[in-house]
């Protein structure tokens, strides 16, 4: 497959059950504080006294994300040693291990937090969409461990002419980096406007 890779989460079917984040985090073999892909939950509202009764605007909703594998990576464009790249044959971003000095430019820079830092080697490591089955034809381990199947990793461009979801939903920052993500967000979670 050629073109962009990126992810879809259908985050109205998502559960919060923590699956992806914690085999990514196995399969990686992430110590403690280390992870590559994070679920996020985010909760509110309350309960309010009518002349009826009570009602309510209580919501709750999860945001499966690991890196985004942007279009434009300031993470890419501010690593000094060049230890940070994205793949020209399908644009996921890496890190270079050999190259990788530890100076945390890339943690500065990305707007979603996705870079992290290893004291232990004195190096960072991300998401890398499990590039090493992506080239046997598999899907990532956290898409494959989805219970709810609410997760898919593919071309971005297919997945938003399939999908039609947006790219970004109420707790992210703005798209300025092209993230290759696709959301059907949960109907508590989309931006107003």
């Amino acid at each position: 497959m050629s073109g962009q890779r990126g992810f879809y989460l259908r985050q109205d079917r998502c559960i919060g059950c923590f699956t992806c984040q914690i085999a990514c985090k196995d399969t990686n073999d992430l110590d403690v504080g280390q992870c590559f892909r994070k679920v996020h939950e985010f909760a509110g509202g309350g309960y309010s006294k009518t002349d009826k009764g009570f009602t309510n605007n209580v919501y709750a909703y999860w945001l499966s994300m690991s890196c985004n594998h942007c279009q434009e990576p300031l993470c890419v464009k501010n690593c000094p040693t060049g230890a940070m790249q994205k793949r020209p044959e399908d644009g996921i971003v890496f890190i270079d291990q050999t190259k990788c000095v530890g100076c945390r430019y890339c943690i500065m820079s990305c707007p979603y937090g996705a870079p992290q830092y290893n004291p232990k080697t004195g190096k960072t490591g991300k998401c890398d969409m499990c590039k090493y089955l992506i080239d046997k034809g598999e899907q990532p381990v956290c898409v494959s461990a989805c219970p709810m199947r609410v997760l898919e990793a593919g071309n971005v461009e297919e997945l938003q002419k399939k999908y039609q979801g947006v790219q970004q939903i109420k707790g992210m920052p703005e798209p300025k980096t092209k993230p290759s993500f696709v959301i059907t967000p949960h109907r508590d979670a989309v931006m107003e406007g």
